[in-house]
């Protein structure tokens, strides 16, 4: 985003304005994902441990939702380019 045509202390503010709501998706997202991981794969409450096949579908479960993130990440970035190009 291109603040230049504000003061400082406007530019300041909305750089403020920017961190606070990308905070807001990261911690949304973290939530999403944990919440996600969590009923997929932990299904056995009569142990405090998590047991092994658990952890190992939690490993799978992040992997695989950072993967999926990181992909439309990417795919975002292509469309956006072919759009600042038109």
């Amino acid at each position: 985003m291109d603040f230049s045509n504000l003061n400082d202390a406007e530019r300041r503010h909305m750089e403020q304005l920017v961190e606070r709501k990308q905070m807001k998706d990261f911690v949304r997202m973290y939530s999403s994902l944990v919440e996600r991981c969590f009923i997929d794969c932990i299904d056995d409450f009569t142990s405090k441990a998590v047991s092994s096949k658990e952890n190992t579908c939690v490993d799978r479960c992040i992997t695989k939702f950072l993967r999926h993130s990181a992909r439309v990440g990417q795919q975002f970035a292509e469309e956006n380019a072919k759009l600042m190009q038109q």
